[in-house]
């Protein structure tokens, strides 16, 4: 016997297996294996210690390329840049710091969810205990309120039920029982003789042996999951390590290249050194992470407003990223509340929306109508009741029905002083019904009592003589009623029969036997935990965004098939749902083979929502996890980012997430992908903005002695035309709005380059112009005689820059389209750098300085035009890609 399925074994061999009894263990048995088998507890992995976690943050391949930057700034006397990259490097690992830490309490949150004490019967009488303290063998008492402090196999119940929603996905709690199952392979869910670590008792008490502790219960498995998951770099992250790289080897050659020709030239090595190391500096972006930073941070700030909270700063740019959201059904796609959605009565199957409100009070002598006796029945006949603040509190099966009834005019409240209740016989597994008795004078002419009984159809068509119609009482007809049933069921609802029967005087005794037998049919209903509606809407808006939503779900395959179909999940239902048992018959080739079609998994289990997300990452896709349970933590923390709900959500699926939606909205996913796909866009902006600006620098530089010209630029031009173009231009850029048709796109591909779409070629060529532009003004301003040509080459080159980053605002539309202020912060940044530059210019203390002197009218006007040119040239390179596309049709 495989010692994972207790469920199979009776209650007898079970305490044997378990050198148990029902009397418990003796204190002196229980403490020898509690050092056998260890406390009752959730192990974690060795932590790193709080300064090893800061120290890792400097591992990065550009945090190291920025601090090699800051030395050589330092070495050349300039330590305002020392001073700003060694902050942004400090910024930048508190930051990381910050995130490391908090997904490290993700098991500690895990441990939470364990009962603090337990109750369990020792030495022969109970006991109550730390639940660290329990053990194999023990046997605990299990009441309403508790969380099972343990996994178990029961050994007596009286009317639980147990909410596993966290751990298995089922919107309803479970009635539990003893019986044996004898299925092999069965899915937590259906093991209804089982309880398990973590879950709450909603109702009833029972007693049961510990068959599993700590890191050996299904709770400890999933925590295991947790920790051997390892944490996955986003795509922004594997980008810029790979840019980084690439950076610096190229800005390496460049400079020693332009060094080797200065030499060759003549120049003096000291001035070609500091101008090689000038170069360096320039060409290192050192805003980069300043500008990530700053692009995520805000994004996250107006996230929180849409109510999403990042836990992670990079997640907001991967969800630009994201091929495939897989989200938990319940709670997140639907109400978490079961609703009665259809009613059969009269012959008709009607939507619960077409049953009319009932206002009119019957008059003296009149008879209940069919309406009348049927949704009567449904108020009194369940224990639900709502709390002052309307609030309804119960069974979630109780409460639907409630509901139904209360909002067609039938109140429970009101119901029960007309129609009291005098008796019952409660719900049990066995009879799969329970019955209320009522005092029936107030409710009908001649009326003594009324029994009314709900419960499973298959039990009460054995128990019923006749159906109440409009036309009167007629003979069942089984059949119709079972055809009526399974086209409910397979629209994945939960179907209830609901009788009546009237006494003359009330039985004696109040009996299964006595009372559920002849009664009449009133009807059926059918309740489902509905979707939600904005989910509808944002899985629509996900499919034209090129992202495919899938369901993952512990519930019935009937049932997630419906939702999905309510949701418009499905662009064909052929081959689109699988269940767990299914996907454990695949191999993994077979699987990986069929994983980007299927749109729904039904009925699996926390290690195969794992495999899922593997499956769609080994064929290249990028996927977003949501959920809310214990269930979902190891795929939230395995997925590319992981979205866990803020109201429902356990503590645990928080902890293992990237994001949390503060109102379990998966409409709120929509919002954040586009405020992704809208950042990364700006970062890239910025990557075009700089390393074209830097690239203008470096052609101007390299390519001047090759015609004839002395070094363009001094060291300090470069510097500044470095603190000042690359610092407020480019971080303005974070601020830039979201281009037109931006949901519209497909995802980028996962692995798509920084450099895509043109961007390097955009770097080389503006670059170029720059460059050229440049020459050309040195040129001629040497052969003309203007001796300021160098403050002429050093302005031209300072304002090009800032005519391109208004340019590159958008990829295709117009500037003059967008508007001068639509991002007023980058007009600020281009007005103050303005003013910055004209200082180094006309200021006379700062001509020393900076080796400037003052430029003429004429002198400034040519200089002006000629940085113009760039702005020009990159709105034409934008007018011909936008009727490219109209050509295309896009």
């Amino acid at each position: 016997m495989n010692k994972n399925e207790w469920h199979r074994e009776n209650i007898e061999q079970v305490l044997v297996d378990m050198d148990s009894a029902k009397e418990g263990l003796t204190s002196a048995e229980a403490l020898k294996r509690l050092d056998r088998y260890g406390a009752n507890e959730l192990k974690s992995k060795k932590r790193k210690t709080p300064f090893m976690m800061f120290l890792d943050q400097f591992r990065d391949f550009m945090i190291l390329v920025l601090i090699a930057a800051a030395v050589i700034a330092g070495f050349i006397g300039e330590p305002s840049d020392t001073i700003a990259i060694v902050v942004i490097v400090i910024l930048n690992a508190v930051i990381g710091f910050v995130q490391e830490y908090r997904a490290e309490r993700a098991m500690e949150a895990l441990q939470k969810m364990a009962g603090t004490t337990a109750t369990v019967i020792r030495d022969g009488i109970p006991a109550t205990i730390p639940a660290a303290e329990i053990v194999p063998g023990d046997i605990v008492i299990l009441e309403a309120g508790n969380i099972v402090p343990a996994d178990m196999r029961l050994i007596e119940t009286a009317n639980l039920k147990i909410e596993e929603a966290a751990l298995t996905g089922e919107s309803v709690p479970i009635k539990k029982h003893t019986e044996v199952l004898p299925a092999s392979d069965l899915p937590l869910g259906d093991r209804k003789n089982m309880s398990y670590r973590g879950t709450y008792v909603t109702y009833g008490r029972a007693q049961g042996v510990v068959t599993a502790t700590g890191m050996k219960t299904e709770l400890g498995k999933i925590a295991d999951m947790i920790t051997g998951a390892g944490e996955m770099k986003t795509p922004l992250q594997k980008r810029l390590t790979a840019f980084g790289q690439k950076l610096a080897i190229a800005v390496l050659v460049i400079c020693a290249i332009v060094f080797a020709v200065g030499i060759i030239r003549g120049e003096g090595p000291l001035l070609m050194l500091l101008t090689a190391i000038s170069l360096a500096v320039a060409a290192i972006p050192e805003a980069l992470p300043a500008v990530v930073t700053i692009s995520l941070a805000l994004g996250a700030k107006k996230l929180v407003v849409q109510n999403a909270l990042i836990r992670k700063l990079p997640a907001v740019e991967t969800l630009g990223s994201v091929t495939y959201i897989c989200s938990d059904k319940t709670g997140t796609l639907t109400l978490n509340k079961m609703s009665v959605e259809e009613l059969y009565i009269d012959g008709a199957v009607l939507k619960s929306i077409e049953v009319q409100k009932t206002d009119r009070q019957r008059l003296p002598g009149e008879n209940p109508t069919i309406a009348d006796y049927f949704l009567t029945g449904l108020a009194l006949s369940n224990d639900a009741h709502a709390d002052a603040e309307g609030n309804l509190i119960g069974d979630p099966t109780e409460t639907a029905l409630y509901a139904i009834a209360y909002t067609k005019g039938f109140d429970k409240k009101k119901l029960e002083k007309d129609v009291p209740r005098v008796a019952e016989i409660p719900f049990d597994s066995e009879r799969k019904c329970m019955t209320t008795l009522h005092d029936s004078a107030n409710f009908e002419p001649g009326g003594r009592f009324i029994s009314f009984t709900k419960g499973a159809l298959d039990v009460l068509l054995a128990k019923s003589v006749n159906i109440l119609t409009s036309q009167g009482l007629k003979k069942v007809d089984p059949a119709e009623l079972e055809k009526i049933n399974a086209t409910m069921a397979a629209d994945g609802m939960r179907i209830l029969c609901h009788c009546m029967r009237k006494w003359d005087a009330l039985p004696d005794p109040v009996s299964p036997e006595q009372v559920e037998t002849g009664l009449t049919i009133l009807g059926l209903t059918g309740m489902m935990d509905p979707p939600r509606e904005e989910a509808r809407e944002a899985i629509a808006l996900c499919k034209a965004a090129g992202i495919k939503p899938v369901m993952i779900t512990g519930d019935h395959p009937l049932t997630a098939a419906a939702i999905a179909r309510r949701l418009g999940l499905f662009d064909s239902e052929e081959r689109s749902t699988l269940t767990g048992k299914e996907l454990d018959d695949l191999s993994l080739e077979e699987f990986e083979e069929r994983v980007e079609h299927i749109r729904v998994y039904a009925r699996v289990a926390p290690e195969q929502k794992l495999k899922i997300v593997k499956a769609l990452q080994d064929r290249g896709q990028f996927v977003a996890m949501t959920g809310d349970g214990v269930n979902d933590a190891p795929a939230l923390k395995k997925a590319d980012i992981g979205v866990a709900m803020g109201i429902t959500g356990t503590d645990v699926s928080k902890e293992a997430a990237d994001m949390i939606l503060l109102d379990d909205n998966f409409a709120t996913i929509v919002n954040a992908v586009k405020s992704g796909r809208r950042i990364f866009d700006n970062i890239r902006k910025f990557i075009k903005y700089t390393m074209t600006s830097n690239s203008g620098e470096i052609w101007t530089i390299f390519l001047a002695p090759f015609f004839g010209l002395p070094i363009p630029l001094l060291p300090i031009h470069i510097l500044w035309i470095n603190l000042v173009t690359d610092g407020l231009p480019g971080l303005a850029l974070a601020a830039e709005p979201a281009e037109t048709g931006l949901m519209k796109k497909p995802p980028r591909h996962p692995r798509e380059s920084v450099f895509a779409h043109g961007l390097g070629v955009h770097i080389i060529w503006v670059g170029l112009l720059m460059g050229f532009v440049s020459i050309f003004l040195q040129a001629w301003s040497i052969k003309t005689g203007h001796a300021h040509w160098q403050t002429m080459v050093f302005t031209v080159l300072c304002l090009s820059q800032m005519g391109h980053v208004m340019a590159i605002r958008s990829e295709s539309e117009s500037f003059f389209r967008q508007g001068l202020f639509s991002n007023k912060p980058l007009l600020g940044a281009f007005i103050l750098t303005f003013i910055l530059q004209m200082a180094t210019i006309y200021v006379p203390f700062l001509n020393p300085i900076f080796k400037t002197e003052p430029l003429t009218l004429s002198e400034l006007l040519f200089t002006l035009l000629l940085s113009s040119i760039v702005f020009i040239a990159v709105e034409i390179e934008k007018m011909i890609l936008r009727r490219r596309r109209e050509s295309n049709g896009l």
